[in-house]
């Protein structure tokens, strides 16, 4: 029963958690009926109108009623939860799936599902299930069913991390499979159209809705201000006025519009605090890469800053970053040096009260596990080699679990990403060290937001028209000009006479560029140059190197098997890395280290031969910014590429598809110019070989 006392606290959280956050209601109200799908949930008929009964107790209660605004339900049914539920709702599990042969159908573990969802009350879930749409929708539908046998009949919220792009890392990403698949974030920023940007997220949501995805764990605002860091393919650059203008449309096509309603796909800005000015570019997934470095405070709030266009758009969401940062003050007092999970300064102080963000303050995942003690401060390196057993406690590793929840809440975490126990909530609560009121605050924040999405109506989708939505040829059509657009042209030489002339010219060509991108001039007549070897005319044959035959053929060109045969070669490489730590998980799966090509590396020597023989043209995947110094003499045409499949840069190399992107990123000449620049700042390298906006135009 609700107490006079439980409803009057009720009241209270629907005052803070309204603010100026635009949550519109995503059901019909005065104007008529909301569309409901029961599933199992029994119905009310109640002045001729129909309503869900999701607690089955026979009377409509405040939170059942779709005509509400969505902070009022969300206050009335808070008042309706007990402590363990609450708790619950402040947890962001991942949906369990079995383990099964490879190529077996993609299903949930439904036995575990029903644990995690009826017995702990577990309300919102990461789903890392890849495969055919009509499945995903099929198995996200039962796990709403699932939820709908709950006490209150509170609907999951769905999570997924990036999934329409190329680059594909265990627990950062999802392979695209079916979805339509886009270049990279750093590439939709390389094309300078924020419009692009919009459509891209409004094509993703459109997808993510279709198979019942409700949030995105996206975008990454950080600033890409360490070259060798290995998240950067997944941000919009260095540069801070692109990022933010890039995020902030992001969220906008996500999220439907300014704001959140019934279609939208709640959009997760991260990784607040200054995640990319990472000490020697190492991932603070990791214990050996656990702290951001800053110089100054001016570089810190450049870094806050870039997250502006997603406040500004009303993200639903921020995911502070496992870093902890050094070298920078709040209000001039240095920060806690603890993760940003943990921070006060950051979370409260900077987040809400300064920058203004109402939403939901979501953390990454497993900041409140155990780190093996090989994590520990000044243990001798140790090993995390596999997803279980995954913790990043930086900062607060000799804290109990108890003791960690109690920070992150009092920080201004509102829900904890990667555990599905809320055990340690509730008798935090019980320990006299978080207040139920504070609890409330959080809940409310985050059922304000399944309300104005219409989940509570319905939070089923049609398997159907998930087949029919998910990767639809012009969605794919879209997406394939968006990765030719991003692509950037950085050398096109016009002459090949000799050994030495060849370097020369494909120097100049660098130079050109880069002197245009230093003027903002590229693509503009300033950007061009003479004739170049690019493109390729009809018939011209061409030695691959890396590119499929059946693309190179399909845009027009004759593939030889010699290269003595050959006009021309074309080749495709990677910006180079190393593997530094193996011993750990994500640094087994990540980019470290090197990023220069020089002898020695297998694709830098084959380009290398095939360029002694005959003009190369030669396309470097970057997800990271390449020193380009040996390579680029090697190349007559040199193009970057940020995911492009074979078919799309076969078009690009032919000419019926142009090249029109900028760099996101300055290049460095080398890697002793990495290592003197400063993590915290953007394009500081130098000499770079290419700086920030160089790009050439046919």
């Amino acid at each position: 029963m609700t107490t006079r006392t439980s409803r009057s606290r009720a009241l209270g959280v629907a005052a803070l958690v309204t603010g100026s956050l635009l949550v519109q209601p995503a059901t019909a109200g005065a104007r008529g009926q909301a569309h409901l799908d029961p599933g199992t949930t029994p119905l009310l008929t109640v002045g001729g109108l129909t309503f869900k009964d999701h607690d089955r107790d026979g009377a409509l209660d405040p939170y059942e009623d779709w005509r509400r605004r969505p902070a009022q339900r969300a206050a009335d049914l808070v008042a309706e939860m007990d402590l363990a539920e609450k708790a619950a709702t402040m947890v962001h599990g991942t949906a369990p799936v079995p383990w099964g042969p490879p190529g077996a159908t993609p299903a949930y573990d439904e036995p575990a599902a029903r644990q995690l969802v009826l017995e702990r009350g577990v309300t919102s879930l990461l789903t890392r299930l890849s495969g055919p749409a009509r499945v995903l929708a099929e198995q996200n539908n039962a796990l709403q069913d699932i939820a709908a046998e709950g006490r209150l009949g509170i609907p999951l919220t769905i999570s997924t991390d990036p999934r329409n792009h190329f680059q594909s890392v265990a627990g950062a990403s999802v392979p695209a499979g079916s979805f339509s698949q886009w270049p990279e974030p750093l590439g939709l920023a390389a094309t300078r159209d924020p419009g692009l940007v919009r459509r891209f997220g409004d094509v993703a949501r459109r997808e993510y809705r279709s198979v019942g995805i409700t949030t995105a764990l996206s975008p990454q605002a950080d600033l890409a201000t360490e070259p060798r860091w290995s998240r950067i393919n997944g941000t919009f650059g260095e540069d801070p006025a692109v990022v933010e203008r890039m995020a902030g449309e992001y969220v906008r096509g996500f999220q439907g519009g300014r704001g959140i309603g019934g279609r939208s796909v709640l959009a997760v800005v991260k990784h607040w605090g200054g995640y990319g000015a990472a000490e020697d570019g190492f991932d603070s997934h990791n214990p050996y890469g656990k702290y951001a470095v800053f110089g100054s405070d001016d570089a810190f709030r450049t870094h806050l800053d870039a997250f502006q266009g997603a406040f500004d758009a009303d993200v639903a969401g921020v995911m502070p970053t496992y870093s902890i940062v050094r070298g920078a003050t709040v209000d001039g007092a240095p920060l806690e040096q603890v993760a940003a999970g943990y921070n006060r300064q950051l979370l409260t102080d900077l987040l809400r009260e300064r920058y203004g963000f109402e939403g939901v303050v979501l953390s990454d995942w497993g900041i409140t596990e155990d780190c093996v003690d090989a994590c520990l401060e000044g243990a001798p390196p140790g090993q995390q080699p596999s997803f279980v057993g995954f913790g990043a406690p930086w900062g607060v590793e000799q804290l109990t679990r108890v003791q960690r929840f109690a920070k992150g809440i009092a920080a201004g975490v509102d829900q904890f990403g990667g555990t599905d126990d809320p055990a340690a909530i509730v008798q935090a609560v019980a320990d006299g060290l978080v207040s139920e009121e504070r609890v409330d605050r959080s809940v409310a924040r985050v059922l304000q937001q399944k309300f104005a999405q219409g989940l509570f109506e319905d939070p089923y989708v049609d398997p159907a028209e998930a087949e029919r939505t998910v990767g639809r040829a012009e969605f794919q059509a879209a997406a394939t000009r968006a990765q030719q657009d991003a692509t950037v042209l950085l050398a096109n030489a016009s002459t090949r006479p000799g050994r030495g002339e060849h370097g020369r010219a494909a120097a100049g060509e660098a130079g050109r560029a880069g002197e245009a991108g230093r003027r903002g001039e590229a693509g503009r007549k300033g950007g061009r140059g003479g004739k170049g070897l690019l493109p390729l005319a009809a018939g011209t044959r061409v030695y691959l190197h890396g590119v499929s035959r059946e693309a190179a053929e399909s845009a027009g060109l004759t593939v030889v098997d010699t290269p003595q045969e050959a006009d021309v070669a074309l080749a495709r490489t990677g910006t180079p890395y190393e593997t530094l730590h193996p011993q750990y998980v994500f640094g087994r799966m990540q980019h470290e280290g090197n990023l220069a090509f020089e002898p020695g590396q297998p694709d830098f020597d084959a380009i290398a031969a095939l360029s002694a023989r005959l003009p190369t043209v030669v396309s470097v995947y970057m997800d990271r910014p390449a020193v380009l110094t040996r390579l680029l003499p090697e190349a007559d045409a040199l193009l970057a590429d940020f995911g492009i499949t074979d078919e799309a840069l076969a078009q690009v190399v032919r000419g019926t598809a142009e090249p029109r992107g900028r760099l996101p990123f300055e290049l460095p000449s080398s890697m002793a110019a990495v290592e003197a620049q400063r993590p915290d700042l953007p394009a500081d390298s130098a000499a770079p070989l290419f700086r920030i906006g160089a790009g050439l135009r046919y």
